[in-house]
């Protein structure tokens, strides 16, 4: 990261003056500064249904649909009512407020609901690229806000009047390119970081499971456990069903249109989305004691485990420990630890290390959404060494969770630092701060 972040030899411009806009202060001497208006116009070509549809990104810009890793649904509507937009144009968002102006590298439609703005004179397209994504800029965009409609709404109109800065056209490619070399070292720099952090991660999953399944003495004689997953076990293990160790249910959802079950509701009501907390401490919504007593839903006490049970995205398996006392919809199942044989946490960080295998087992079921069942649940196999080695296994995880999270934290500071450092010398060069060769 030093390496990247080296100082650079880069000089002030010898002579400035006011550029006659806040937000971009003094600029170069040599330098213009017009409105929006005289460089770009608002156009809007339609009917052309046959072109290829885009999508408006903030991190790719405006590229096609297949170009774009989660598909983004486009509005509804006759596709001779999007507009038009030729690669080189740039594009107002609804996301414009806080991420800046898109540029276009495709030629193709897009929803009307957007702004194509298309060079009325002959500049450097990557220059104004970099300065439509500065953050002075983004800064200059609140301005021009007029309302609210699914985001901040940009009035290309009030923006119009915005000054921006037109350096000669020989000296905008310089810094363009100064910018594509220096931006791709840095993103290559963050792209080693979070390469770094998955590694942590897959290191911490692996040593996890490992601590699950085999114990932290290296040197134990091992067993087939008989359960292909799972592999071998330490000679001393049992395997048992969870069903014999704990109790298996779930939840449901009191009728909405019925105010009796969740007006001025009190009990903590939990959805699948809760797993994603790992330790539930809160909940978002509540229902009535009436609906407690008429649907049939459990009340779970502190310390419970609760496992997502359906769904096609990636909760499906995850688990959770509540530390509170709440109910659960049909999408959680909750598992009670009855048994002295096992530890509650124990349990839950082998749900968590297995989390993997389970979602492969229940999408091997035949159910187009891989629902796991609570009968499945009971059947799943659990290596058991003692309790006293289940409460040693447990602190060595804890410890490990601490010094990856520690890791990952540190390196997380670093792609910060980066991410800043990019943004600032971008904002620099592209205002004309510093003078770049």
């Amino acid at each position: 990261m030093e390496a990247v972040m080296e100082k650079i030899n880069i000089e002030k411009y010898p002579f400035y003056k006011d550029s006659g806009a806040e937000w971009l202060g003094e600029i170069p001497k040599h330098w213009d500064s017009v409105r929006m208006k005289h460089l770009f116009r608002d156009v809007s070509i339609k009917n052309r249904p046959a072109a290829e549809l885009l999508s408006v990104t903030q991190d790719q810009g405006v590229v096609p649909r297949s170009w774009v890793e989660n598909r983004m649904v486009m509005p509804s509507g006759a596709l001779e009512s999007f507009k038009f937009i030729h690669k080189g144009d740039f594009a107002i968002s609804l996301r414009s407020f806080e991420g800046g102006l898109e540029y276009c590298h495709h030629d193709g439609i897009i929803s009307p609901a957007y702004t194509v703005l298309k060079a009325q004179s002959n500049f450097e397209n990557q220059f104004y690229k970099y300065l439509f994504k500065s953050y002075s800029f983004i800064s200059e965009l609140q301005t021009s806000v007029v309302g609210i409609r699914q985001g901040k709404n940009i009035s290309y109109q009030e923006l119009s009047y915005s000054f921006i800065p037109i350096p000669p056209r020989k000296e905008q490619t310089v810094i363009a390119q100064f910018l594509d070399r220096k931006t791709a070292l840095i993103d290559q720099a963050i792209g080693i970081k979070e390469k770094q952090i998955e590694l942590l991660k897959e290191r911490r999953q692996i040593l996890v499971q490992r601590a699950v399944t085999r114990g932290i003495n290296p040197n134990v004689k091992l067993k087939d456990s008989g359960v292909e997953w799972i592999g071998e076990i330490p000679e001393g293990w049992e395997v048992k069903k969870l069903g014999y160790l704990a109790l298996v249910g779930n939840g449901s959802t009191p009728n909405r249109s019925n105010s009796g079950y969740w007006q001025n509701g009190i009990i903590p009501w939990l959805n699948s989305s809760k797993v994603n907390d790992e330790t539930i401490t809160s909940a978002e919504q509540f229902v009535t004691p009436k609906a407690l007593k008429e649907c049939h839903l459990p009340m779970l006490t502190p310390g419970t485990i609760v496992i997502a049970i359906t769904g096609e995205g990636k909760t499906r398996g995850m688990s959770a420990l509540c530390e509170i006392s709440a109910t659960i919809n049909q999408h959680l199942a909750y598992i009670k630890v009855e048994s002295l044989k096992i530890d509650p946490i124990f349990l839950l960080r082998y749900l968590q290390a297995m989390y993997a295998n389970i979602r492969a087992e229940s999408s091997g079921l035949g159910s187009t959404k891989g629902a796991i069942t609570c009968e499945s649940i009971k059947k799943y196999i659990i290596p058991l060494p003692h309790i006293l080695e289940q409460l040693l296994i447990t602190e060595y995880i804890e410890n490990i969770k601490t010094k990856v999270a520690a890791a990952i934290t540190l390196k997380e500071k670093e792609i910060d630092k980066l991410q800043e450092y990019k943004a600032s010398l971008i904002n620099s060069a592209v205002t004309g701060k510093i003078k770049v060769s």
